[in-house]
């Protein structure tokens, strides 16, 4: 929808393009990315359940890996209940208010969760490398002023930029060529001058990928180095094991996240880009339940328990 403003018109209301190369799939991708929504959903809240509920778990590291669950679900409820939308009823308009609202969310969690996976290498980095001293930094508090600081930083950093995007004209065209709005093919709909919103959003996103990057690169050197001073294979192992799932979903999340928008244009290569975001945003979420958590013999226990607990009860 156009709205005549004084001599020009302002744009009320976006289309989404989805993902036009497979759209006489819609029915097909509707079943499979609902399927795979309500399985990330369910594999998350069940993590979180479980810490809050087991005494086992509260711990820095699943207290952790909570909260990352938790905004696991944030991102992929903002960005596929668009996108169920669209395969099933082809209903691709969305509202201004409400492409910005979802514009905002997982650019704000997906922050978030980079300086989150920069403090959890730090609380890999001081169980490995300083275990005489990590009951003592890493307790309730700190985590709790840990999770409060990246939150406020990530809100204060990206602020900005998207109020500027949310003020600059609109006055045609209003597709987006995206399954969802996405800042940066939203900004390049502007009809006004956007490259000081552009640049002011990639430098924001460099830092906080870059600043999150530097903090891992360095947590897990020295536990790199630790490892490998371990007097016996089986430590070694021991040592190791507890970082493979963390290094599997952060590679996953660099890659994917730097492909997409640690460029400063993005109108090239759009078909890759929307590949790359459901990566990020359906596969990511979908495999941290199974790789970070569930294969965590723990959390099988605790899962356990609670599914005894819950058939006693009933």
């Amino acid at each position: 929808m156009l709205m005549e403003m004084g001599n020009g018109t302002t744009v009320q209301e976006f289309i989404l393009e989805g993902i036009p190369a497979i759209q006489h799939w819609r029915k097909v991708l509707f079943l499979v990315h609902l399927l795979a929504y309500l399985a990330s959903n369910t594999g998350n809240a069940v993590i979180v359940t479980i810490t809050c509920t087991d005494s086992r778990l509260h711990t820095p590291m699943y207290f952790f890996l909570s909260i990352f669950s938790f905004m696991e679900c944030g991102v992929i409820s903002a960005v596929i209940s668009k996108l169920l939308v669209i395969f099933l009823l082809d209903r691709k308009i969305i509202s201004f208010l409400d492409c910005f609202i979802q514009a905002f969310v997982p650019v704000f969690l997906g922050a978030a969760g980079f300086l989150l996976i920069a403090v959890m290498s730090l609380d890999r980095y001081l169980a490995i490398c300083k275990p005489l001293h990590y009951p003592t930094i890493m307790n309730l508090k700190t985590c709790s002023l840990l999770v409060t600081a990246f939150f406020a930083l990530a809100s204060s950093l990206l602020t900005s930029p998207l109020v500027k995007a949310s003020q600059l004209s609109f006055c045609g065209p209003h597709v987006i060529p995206h399954f969802f709005c996405d800042l940066g093919p939203l900004i390049h709909l502007s009809c006004s001058d956007s490259r000081s919103v552009e640049m002011l959003a990639f430098v924001f996103a460099l830092f906080i990928v870059l600043t999150s990057l530097i903090i891992t690169i360095i947590a897990y050197s020295n536990i790199v180095v630790t490892i490998v001073r371990l007097p016996s294979a089986r430590e070694k192992q021991k040592a190791f094991s507890t970082c493979s799932s963390h290094l599997i979903i952060l590679s996953l999340m660099y890659g994917s996240c730097v492909f997409i928008y640690m460029k400063p244009k993005q109108r090239n290569r759009l078909d890759s880009n929307r590949e790359a975001a459901l990566v990020n945003m359906v596969v990511t979420p979908l495999l941290n339940p199974v790789i970070y958590t569930l294969r965590n013999k723990q959390v099988h226990q605790a899962l356990r328990e609670t599914i005894c607990r819950m058939k006693i009860s009933t």
